[in-house]
């Protein structure tokens, strides 16, 4: 099901929406340069992620998931395969795992979860509505 059309002040409805990570950029990441950088970061945290070895999905929230021309950055949730193992991931991936590196150098605020729910697809991206549902509510 693609995302939904923006509410009248410029948000997705609340909830938690099931899009693949190419949706997500087709969607949000064009229409300024501003977007286009930040859809750039979130890319870059989706690659290191997956080079982790851990990822079972993402959730992607806040301004970046909003009609806003110039979001401030990009707001990330990711959830790892419960068998991963953060002191084995490789040195470039550990800046994913420590939320002031990743804000300071990804310029994204990210944080991470395990699930011990194996999804098949690191591609499947959960995108946050207004006041988002928890991440435990999408799949």
């Amino acid at each position: 099901m693609p995302l939904p059309p923006f509410t009248d002040v410029g948000e997705l409805p609340e909830g938690v929406h099931a899009a693949s990570f190419e949706e997500v950029i087709a969607r949000f990441g064009t229409g300024s340069e501003r977007r286009t950088e930040v859809a750039e970061r979130l890319r870059r945290i989706r690659d290191l992620a997956i080079g982790s070895g851990g990822l079972d999905r993402m959730i992607v929230f806040g301004s970046f998931v909003t009609a806003k021309a110039e979001p401030k950055d990009v707001d990330v949730v990711l959830v790892m395969r419960d068998d991963f193992d953060l002191p084995a991931c490789p040195p470039e991936c550990a800046v994913l795992f420590d939320h002031r590196r990743a804000d300071d150098e990804l310029g994204a605020s990210d944080f991470w979860v395990r699930s011990a729910n194996h999804s098949t697809s690191s591609s499947r991206v959960g995108v946050g509505g207004a006041r988002a549902a928890g991440a435990g509510s999408w799949r």
